[in-house]
């Protein structure tokens, strides 16, 4: 009878055991990303290189926002800023093994399909509208399309950027200004090209080293949009500002395609409806700060230099036919044909 009653006793301590440890389990497992139940909190991250000033890091909020709101709170997504998670190459390749969820990227992109290397060309677009025909039509469409098939990334939308700028400590007022100047790129052979054909000595460096390379005379001047210009306080350590307008730009809200595939068909849709909002959030922001940008560096110290980008442009464009060849001249035609 004895021995019966201890068998019972242990039965019930293995079962209330096996209870624990199973909502242990459940608990750690919520939120890893790895499971789509409706019932458990999936928590994803997002990285990107600006600071927390900046349009891209206020956009990646509303996201973030529009997400948990679409998704009844079933996804929610940290945003990490100013490289935390690494440069855009470490996000990419985030992306790809699964360990980043979303980021925003945008030329670096080239380097893992090569095509839009095309994008970076200096002097391709002619303004910001032409800029979204190209992006928000069937170029953009299909550019989506190919990325996912040859980087296993997913591009959930393209946001617009307001054009690239230089700046340095020596006054550019003509081409010939250009020559020898040590100007930061980001890592693309298209922008690399170009600014060598402008005479520049272009030198490709993770955005994180910007700020103490232009501050230890490393380089001479860097190339960015104004919001970057003004969120990196490059102007505490650049003199001049030249308004060459020589990129009308994107940055790309991406998802790894593991992360995507782990989440519910309705939590998929969710994201994708949460990015077109947030696009139209971001884009209205930048249009509205672009001037206000403009002002403040002014009053922040730096002299503003309006070109005659012409000669820019046709050294620039030297190179066009070359990247075409390689990476697709029907990209490329389509682009220059979009009105």
């Amino acid at each position: 009878m004895m021995k019966k009653s201890v068998a019972i006793t242990m039965m019930i301590v293995l079962i209330f055991v096996s209870a624990v440890a199973c909502g242990k389990s459940d608990n750690n497992n919520a939120g890893s990303g790895s499971s789509g139940n409706s019932d458990k909190v999936v928590k994803l991250r997002l990285g990107h290189i600006t600071s927390e000033s900046d349009a891209w890091h206020k956009g990646a909020l509303k996201f973030a926002e529009l997400v948990k709101e679409k998704t009844g709170g079933s996804v929610e997504i940290e945003v990490f800023p100013s490289s935390t998670l690494g440069n855009d190459r470490d996000l990419i390749e985030g992306m790809q093994l699964g360990s980043v969820d979303f980021a925003l990227v945008a030329g670096v992109l080239s380097n893992f399909y090569e095509p839009y290397s095309i994008l970076e060309l200096p002097y391709l677009f002619r303004d910001v509208d032409h800029l979204k025909n190209v992006l928000y039509g069937d170029v953009g469409e299909q550019l989506k399309q190919d990325l996912l098939a040859n980087a296993q990334i997913r591009g959930l939308d393209f946001w617009l950027r307001g054009p690239r700028e230089l700046t340095t400590n020596r006054k550019i007022e003509k081409i010939e200004d250009l020559k020898g100047l040590k100007v930061r790129v980001p890592e693309i052979p298209a922008s690399i090209a170009a600014w060598e054909a402008m005479g520049a000595a272009p030198t490709p460096m993770a955005f994180g080293e910007v700020y103490s390379s232009l501050q230890t005379g490393v380089i001479d001047g860097q190339e960015n949009p104004l919001a970057l210009i003004s969120s990196n306080k490059f102007n505490e350590v650049q003199k001049y500002l030249m308004m060459t307008n020589h990129v009308y730009g994107y940055v790309q809200l991406t998802m790894s395609d593991i992360t995507y595939g782990k989440l519910t068909k309705e939590q998929q849709t969710a994201i994708e409806e949460a990015a077109k909002e947030a696009t139209a959030f971001e884009n209205e922001l930048v249009a509205k700060q672009e001037e206000e940008l403009l002002t403040q560096l002014k009053e922040n110290g730096m002299e503003v230099i309006e070109l005659d980008t012409a000669p820019f442009m046709e050294k620039a464009q030297t190179v066009h036919a070359e990247f075409a060849e390689k990476y697709g001249q029907e990209l490329y035609d389509s682009i220059v044909d979009t009105k």
